[in-house]
C-alpha cells in the first residue's frame, strides 16, 4: 500500500477542552515486528468519555481510541503472524490489544496478573502523542503498533462493525465473568444498559443465566436488552426508586435476590444498590468503574450480613480477544452487535462524537478517519 507522508489525529491538549485536528508524519522505517495500520472504524468507549473529563492521571496530549480495526499498511518484516500464529500480510484486517505489558514485573510473572502490570501501557489511554512515532490512538487516519502488540488477523465472514460494536466491553465482560466462575441457572441481575451491561448480557446469557435481569435505561438501550435475551429489564427512569427496584428483584428472584450482581454503569452509588440486590453469599462484581467517577457512601456490615464476595477486574488480556473473536463470529446472530452502531463521524467530527456519546445520545459511536462516514 501507497503510504503518504503524514497523516491526521484528532488530540487531546487539555481536559474538557476540545480535541484539535493535527498533521503528523508516519514512521519512515518499522522495525521487525512493528506494524502500521489504515484505520477503518474507532469506537467511542464511555472510557474515552471519562479521559477527556480528566478522570484518570494520563499524560497529554494524547490521541484518544483504543477500539481500533483496520488494514495493514506497512510491515516491519514479512515474517510477521498474529497472536495466534497466523501469518500477516499487506491488506490483512485487524484488530488488536490496547494494553502491552512489561511481562517481567512483579504482577506479569509472579502474580499473574498482567492487567496490573506496573508498567502497563494502553493505546489511546495513556501514551502521549508528543514524541515519535505519535500515531498511538485510534482517532487518527493511521495507527502505529509496536512490535509486542497482541494482533489478531480478522476473518472475513466477521465484519469490522461486530468487533468494533462490542468494543472492549466485550473483552472487559469475558475477563469479569472468568473470575465469577457462574454456575448454570443462577440468576443475574445487571446494572446498566450499555456498551459494558449489553456485553456482559451476552456473556451471562450464554453461562445460562436465569433469570437474567437489567436495571438501566434509557428505553431504547433496554429494548436492545431484551433483543440479546433479557428475561426482565427494570427502567430507572420508570422505577426511580431503588427499594422499588429492589422488591422487582426480589420478586424476580424466589425473594432471595439474585446469585449475581454484576455492576456495568461506572456510577458510584450503584454499588450500594447492587450490594442490596445480591442474595446472601451472592457475588457482587465491578466492571463499570475505569475511570475515577469518586467516592460513595458504603456500609461493610452488608458484605459481612450477607456474606458476599465483592469482586473487581480491569481491562482484559489477550485470551479474551481469542475467545471474543470466535464468539463474535459464531454468535453473530443471537447477539448481533454489528447492529449497535447507531453513529458514524468522521475525523473532523470527533467533538461531536465525544459529546454524543457523553449525551446518551447514541447507541454505539464510530469515528471514520478515512472515507465518509
Amino acid at each position: 500500500m501507497s503510504l503518504p507522508g503524514t497523516c491526521q489525529c484528532a488530540v487531546m491538549d487539555a481536559f474538557n477542552r476540545p480535541l484539535a485536528l493535527r498533521e503528523f508524519p508516519l514512521p519512515e522505517r518499522l522495525e521487525p515486528g512493528e506494524l502500521i495500520v489504515e484505520v477503518d472504524l474507532s469506537g467511542i468507549c464511555g472510557t474515552d468519555v471519562h479521559l477527556h473529563k480528566g478522570q484518570l492521571a494520563i499524560p497529554l496530549p494524547l490521541i484518544l481510541g483504543h477500539e481500533t480495526t483496520g488494514r495493514i499498511a506497512a510491515l516491519g518484516d514479512s515474517g510477521a503472524t498474529d497472536f495466534v500464529g497466523r501469518p500477516l500480510r499487506i491488506g490483512d484486517r485487524i484488530a488488536f490489544t490496547v494494553g502491552r505489558t512489561c511481562r517481567s514485573c512483579r504482577y506479569c510473572r509472579v502474580y499473574r496478573l498482567p492487567s496490573r502490570c506496573e508498567k502497563r501501557s494502553a493505546y489511546g489511554v495513556n501514551i502521549s502523542c508528543r514524541q515519535a512515532p505519535h500515531l498511538l490512538g485510534g482517532y487518527g487516519q493511521y495507527h502505529f503498533l509496536y512490535a509486542d502488540t497482541a494482533v489478531f488477523r480478522l476473518p472475513d465472514d466477521l465484519p469490522s462493525e461486530a468487533v468494533v460494536g462490542a468494543g472492549c466491553a466485550l473483552v472487559t465482560a469475558i475477563h469479569g465473568f472468568e473470575k465469577l466462575a457462574m454456575q448454570w441457572a443462577e440468576s443475574v441481575v445487571i446494572q446498566g444498559a450499555g456498551p459494558v451491561g449489553l456485553a456482559a448480557l451476552a456473556i451471562a446469557k450464554e453461562a445460562g443465566a436465569r433469570p437474567l435481569i437489567v436495571v438501566g435505561g434509557p428505553r431504547d438501550r433496554l429494548e436492545r436488552c431484551r433483543r440479546f435475551g433479557a428475561d426482565l429489564t427494570i427502567d430507572i427512569d420508570e422505577v426511580p426508586d431503588p427499594d422499588a427496584r429492589r422488591r422487582l428483584v426480589l420478586d424476580a428472584t424466589g425473594g432471595i435476590g439474585a446469585d449475581v450482581v454484576v455492576e456495568c454503569v461506572g456510577i458510584p452509588n450503584a454499588v450500594a444498590e447492587g450490594w442490596d440486590l445480591c442474595r446472601d453469599g451472592g457475588k457482587y462484581l465491578v466492571l463499570g468503574h475505569y475511570g475515577d467517577a469518586g467516592p460513595t457512601m458504603l456500609n461493610p456490615h452488608v458484605i459481612t450480613r450477607k456474606e458476599l464476595t465483592v469482586l473487581g477486574t480491569w481491562g482484559s488480556e489477550p485470551q479474551h480477544w481469542i475467545t471474543s473473536l470466535e464468539f463474535l463470529r459464531t454468535r453473530r446472530d443471537a447477539y448481533p452487535f454489528h447492529e449497535l452502531i447507531t453513529h458514524r463521524f468522521s475525523l473532523a467530527q470527533a467533538n461531536e462524537a465525544l459529546a454524543a456519546v457523553a449525551d446518551w445520545q447514541t447507541g454505539k459511536a464510530v469515528i471514520v478517519p478515512n472515507g465518509q462516514a
